[in-house]
């Protein structure tokens, strides 16, 4: 199982690019960009990896609906020329409440409109021209887009219901999750998607799991910063379905929190549920934060040994 984390995008490009090089350093395998409501973060990713080697760059995740296709596989392709192809494109539908809301789009069809995104997206990052006249989008390119030296990146598309699960494992090559427990990782999310891919005659999907972690000593201190941190998330519905099939109320009941052993014993069954990549999301204090950023790096390292 591979090791990563998130990188605060709260800062400016040369310092999210010191932290991906310390992370890089660091021996961790992989970094992800969150994209909300601040920066860019395929073009932070194309800044910060043209000047980090060696480490996999992650979008967890870019929402589908602001970009079509076609300037979707462009960016993400220019990406890959940046890097060298080092990018994981995780892709998702964001929510109702930002999507009807904000960017004034229907939120009516959700998983038609993610099935025909990549009907059309999958054929133009693998060098492949798009014809598709659907129900809610239209994507035809008269070419192939004209990126060179590039291979198509992984994409994996954030689903947690079961027919999210069943698309990403028949066309993309995996699934990023966030706001979801490891039992519920265990018994829904791997087999859900790991038969859809099996059924299509696909690879094994790639599983990459995000939760909040904290090494500390007062236990119910990080759970308060946690559940203040993340408080939005259990408000919105497919991440408060999750939670409430794991049995947990707020972000901290499915948290990796408290000592190092503590920590890595969740490591431990987060890989034992069929994860293929665990990405921590570090909360805490300053101290609790580089602890954690410790213990990552140290199991990164043992991995890798």
């Amino acid at each position: 199982m591979r090791i990563g984390t998130t990188i605060n995008v709260g800062k400016t490009v040369e310092r999210i690019t010191a932290d991906i090089a310390r992370h890089h350093d660091a021996g961790f395998d992989s970094v992800w960009l969150s994209q909300i409501f601040g920066h860019d973060a395929l073009t932070v990713l194309a800044v910060a990896g043209a000047a980090v080697p060696g480490i996999e760059l992650g979008t967890g995740v870019v929402p589908v609906y602001p970009r079509h296709p076609q300037v979707l596989a462009a960016q993400a392709l220019t990406v890959q020329s940046a890097t060298k192809n080092r990018l994981t494109l995780g892709i998702g539908l964001s929510h109702q409440m930002v999507v009807e809301n904000c960017w004034g789009m229907s939120f009516e069809r959700p998983a038609r409109y993610m099935a025909e995104y990549l009907e059309a997206l999958m054929p133009m990052l693998h060098g492949e021209r798009a014809s598709l006249n659907g129900e809610v989008l239209t994507a035809v390119t008269f070419a192939p887009l004209d990126v060179p030296e590039v291979t198509p990146p992984p994409v994996l598309v954030a689903a947690l219901g079961t027919t999210m699960l069943k698309l990403a494992g028949t066309v993309a090559d995996g699934t990023a999750t966030w706001m979801t427990g490891t039992k519920t990782v265990a018994e829904h999310i791997v087999p859900t998607i790991t038969a859809a891919a099996a059924a299509a005659g696909r690879p094994a999907p790639r599983i990459e799991m995000a939760l909040p972690v904290c090494c500390t000593t007062n236990r119910s201190a990080a759970a308060a910063v946690i559940d203040e941190e993340y408080k939005i998330y259990p408000t919105l519905p497919s991440y408060r379905a999750m939670l409430d099939r794991e049995g947990a109320n707020t972000a901290s009941d499915i948290a990796l929190m408290g000592s190092e052993d503590e920590i890595l014993e969740g490591i431990a069954a987060i890989e034992a549920a069929g994860v293929t990549d665990f990405v921590a999301s570090i909360s805490g204090n300053r101290d609790e934060r580089e602890a954690t950023f410790e213990v990552l790096a140290r199991r990164a390292a043992t991995k890798t040994a």
